[in-house]
């Protein structure tokens, strides 16, 4: 069993590396960052798909939460006073609009600063097939 908890995320997209190197230096999370492209994602337990779209906290147990949830956890791991900042975003209804603003940024990281064409979310198998 892991020790502590794997942030999983997109290390082909910058903007979603650069993210994490800021999380890393500035709020310091006590976990283990892993792009999913090097991770060993069936011992953590989750799909390809998944790590495609969304960051991903998987914990010692294997319990694994995404996006805005993901980020909470990483803020509640954290010293100081993220985990107050991480808590409300657990809490309804602001983890709600979490969700939706996490989304938001994930649908259009490819425009974000540091942001390139290779941080663009893959596109569904059904959007793929000719018109």
């Amino acid at each position: 069993m892991r020790r502590q908890p794997v942030l999983v995320y997109d290390g082909d997209c910058a903007f979603c590396t650069s993210a994490v190197r800021f999380a890393e230096r500035r709020l310091r999370p006590r976990c283990a960052a892993t792009p999913w492209q090097f991770a060993d994602l069936a011992e953590l337990g989750v799909s390809r798909r998944r790590a495609e779209h969304e960051v991903l906290w998987v914990t010692p147990a294997g319990s694994v939460h995404g996006g805005a949830q993901a980020v909470a956890k990483l803020l509640l791991s954290a010293p100081g006073g993220w985990p107050v900042v991480g808590a409300l975003l657990t809490l309804a209804p602001v983890r709600w609009v979490a969700h939706g603003l996490y989304r938001l940024i994930a649908r259009n990281r490819h425009r974000m600063p540091g942001g390139t064409a290779a941080c663009a979310l893959p596109s569904s198998p059904a959007a793929r097939k000719p018109a």
